[in-house]
């Protein structure tokens, strides 16, 4: 038996000022949640990430650079490679590589994630530059999803605050409380799962 699929796939959006509040949310989360996340980091196309690496070492969940046709797994953390767009295909990844223009990957993932998972997509927005992640937290919304924005806490807020501008965000909280409002999302998904199988 390999490692379930997860029950939420957790879509991660962050640019500058963000590997703090990365670090604060991997700090804060259990490492069974039965949820999978996959951090969409804005970085130089030339530069050879080392984010994973560092990563690593606030979990103990295991943390991996995405690659094509990988599959998606529960309790597991995922990093966007350099110079490319990342998107979800029947829970694997698919890569595009080189990034078809910059500060659109979060959008790009978001919106694959909406479209693959449905109510069980969840996004979060955390410090950065730019806009990119609200319309990927629309799509979100529109198929049932639930949606994350970092609060003042933020380095940068342009990220997380053009996504609450689109009236599409559930949640403004520091990154060390999310875990909490991820972890009742969870629950009630077990709950509703224990009660549809008691009545097949």
């Amino acid at each position: 038996m390999g490692t379930p699929r997860p029950n939420f796939i957790v879509g991660i959006g962050g640019s500058a000022g963000a590997l703090n509040a990365y670090k604060a949310l991997l700090d804060a989360l259990p490492s069974k949640t039965g949820m999978a996340f996959v951090i969409i980091s804005h970085m130089n196309p030339a530069a050879s990430s080392q984010l994973a690496l560092i990563l690593s070492r606030h979990t103990k969940m295991p943390v991996t650079v995405a690659a094509m046709a990988m599959p998606i797994q529960a309790n597991h953390v995922y990093v966007i490679p350099p110079d490319a767009d990342l998107f979800i295909d029947d829970h694997t990844f698919k890569v595009v590589s080189p990034r078809s223009k910059r500060n659109v990957q979060v959008d790009l993932f978001l919106t694959s994630l909406a479209a693959a998972m449905g109510a069980h997509a969840i996004g979060i927005i955390l410090s950065g530059i730019d806009g990119d992640g609200a319309t990927g937290c629309k799509e979100i919304k529109a198929k049932g999803g639930t949606t994350f924005a970092q609060d003042r806490s933020a380095e940068v807020g342009e990220m997380p605050l053009s996504a609450q501008a689109t009236g599409c965000v559930d949640f403004v909280l520091s990154p060390a409380a999310m875990p909490g409002e991820l972890l009742r999302l969870e629950s009630t998904y077990k709950k509703r799962d224990a009660v549809r199988r008691r009545h097949n």
